[in-house]
């Protein structure tokens, strides 16, 4: 399954809305200008997402990691390579950034960043669907890129697919850029497909 043209650009600037609202939390919460945004988004079958990210990402990850449940539900994780990490957890807090082996402040800081941007993802998706989604207490953990994908698709339905959203983090002159997947059964993406076109003819 590919995103149509009209699919995809829908999805970034709906994303891009939900980012916004993000970035104005972080904001609020630190103190610095934050500034998320969405220049990509691509769908690819779970058992190509290895192979996908390892072409962004290698080594260990650190992952905050989410599941949601409604008329649409999934597994939502964010995931931040060593660098990324360590930058995004001094910059938020002003301390020296650390290994990724993450001492008990940059887990709590990146388990709010992940909770905040995660949030606003599948909120957005809720309102366009106009329809409620609860979410879990999100968990963090560093482990190989391999090994948290594998624990994320487990053993569930394999005929499922994962929305792969390159996120951009702009603050204090910085640049940084994690990936926000998000795990879905082929009926939750159709129905999430179908709301998304409803609300580009409405945009039109």
């Amino acid at each position: 399954m590919e995103l149509t043209s009209v699919q995809h650009d829908a999805l970034v600037e709906l994303l891009n809305i939900g980012f916004g609202r993000a970035g104005a939390s972080l904001s609020s919460l630190t103190g610095h200008r934050v500034i998320l945004e969405v220049p990509h988004v691509a769908i690819h079958p779970v058992d190509q997402l290895n192979a996908k990210l390892s072409a962004f990402m290698t080594g260990d990850v650190a992952s905050v990691h989410q599941m949601f449940a409604g008329p649409v539900g999934g597994d939502a994780m964010l995931l931040l390579d060593p660098v990324a990490a360590a930058t995004l957890k001094e910059l938020l807090t002003n301390e020296p950034a650390l290994p990724l082996a993450l001492d008990a402040s940059a887990r709590e800081v990146l388990t709010e960043v992940g909770n905040i941007l995660l949030n606003a993802c599948l909120g957005t998706f809720g309102n366009l669907l106009k329809v409620p989604i609860s979410f879990s207490v999100p968990d963090i953990d560093v482990a190989s890129l391999r090994a948290i994908v594998d624990r994320m698709i487990g053993t569930g339905d394999s005929f499922r697919y994962a929305l792969v959203v390159t996120a951009g983090f702009r603050l204090r002159d910085a640049e940084v850029t994690g990936y926000v997947v998000i795990v879905l059964t082929v009926q939750s993406l159709s129905r999430l497909l179908v709301a998304v076109e409803q609300w580009e003819r409405e945009q039109a």
